[in-house]
């Protein structure tokens, strides 16, 4: 444990102290700022004169500025966080041969990988709770509405949900520099599964799901409904779309269900209208609990297939 900590300590004074934290850090802050800044003047010029409702606050997690909400450029561009922070992890380090000398001493290579992929995520988790915490605070004076106690649980918990989807890039990307010498060919490597699961998931989904049912449309609602539920099904095979899901879920009451597409009959409708409050937090929670569990799944393979590919290789290839 003493080893873990050591090399903890020594990967969070390389990041903390690098240009490229210093420099994503800014980026990352500023477009959130900007966005959250946008939604909240937008926010507060439709509220003038009415009364707030109960969840104002966490609007400016779910309303739209110029282009996106903060929901969704954490999911669309979140994964940059853990794709910069772990591309080059391990093969820098065996490229400067530094690696081998870090194993010549008393350190086990378990902790090796240990260490870099626990600074990895304290490094994200720092990042992710100070723009949250000064996006709170911009909220505080934009709006002039000190959030509830349900709406900071649901903060924290959104908070949590992006903190285990940028890992689950961490734990990508530390792969990507296991299997590969080149630090360039991971960093490819790390875009192209960046690129698969954000745009060509998606895509593929709507397509194989309109290849398998060519005859849905309005005519036909069974068959509708077969294809949103093949699509939707496809698309979750994509972390981006298990997060997008969970984290919208979880900031947004007034959301109930995960389905794109709901079938409405006089039941369906008569308890729509009479239940139209807001979720508690806790059926929320059940709502995304499969979702919230397996981004987790997908975060605790990623680590176990680095963690027994490192293990694998052999001292003399370092």
């Amino acid at each position: 444990m003493h080893a873990v900590k050591t090399i903890l300590k020594k990967e969070l004074a390389d990041h903390f102290s690098s240009y490229r934290f210093m420099i994503l850090f800014a980026l990352i802050a500023m477009v959130s700022l900007i966005t959250v800044y946008m939604a909240g003047i937008n926010l507060k010029q439709e509220l003038e004169g009415v009364a707030k409702p109960r969840f104002v606050f966490l609007m400016l997690f779910t309303s739209r500025g110029a282009m996106f909400s903060l929901v969704e450029f954490v999911a669309f561009f979140g994964p940059l966080i853990g794709l910069i922070l772990g591309f080059d992890t391990i093969n820098r380090e065996r490229n400067e041969g530094t690696l081998s000398k870090l194993l010549s001493q008393p350190i086990y290579r378990d902790d090796v990988i240990n260490g870099k992929f626990l600074a990895g995520m304290v490094t994200i988790t720092v990042m992710l709770i100070s723009i949250v915490l000064v996006i709170t605070g911009l909220g505080l004076s934009l709006l002039g509405v000190i959030p509830g106690i349900e709406e900071l649980l649901r903060i924290i918990i959104y908070l949590i949900i992006s903190i285990i989807y940028v890992s689950f890039w961490l734990g990508a990307a530390i792969l990507f520099s296991i299997l590969f010498r080149s630090v360039a060919t991971s960093a490819l490597a790390a875009l192209a599964a960046w690129i698969f699961f954000s745009f060509f998931v998606s895509l593929g989904a709507s397509v194989m799901a309109g290849a398998i049912t060519p005859d849905a449309g309005a005519s036909d609602p069974a068959a509708l409904i077969a294809r949103a539920k093949i699509t939707k099904a496809i698309a979750l095979s994509s972390p981006m779309e298990l997060y997008s899901d969970s984290a919208a879920t979880i900031i947004d009451p007034m959301r109930k269900t995960n389905r794109s597409f709901v079938q409405m009959g006089v039941i369906e409708r008569f308890s729509m209208a009479r239940f139209s409050g807001p979720l508690p937090l806790s059926q929320s929670i059940l709502v995304v609990a499969p979702y919230i569990i397996s981004l987790i799944a997908i975060t605790v393979i990623c680590f176990a297939i680095s963690y027994t590919v490192f293990m694998r290789q052999e001292i003399r290839s370092f």
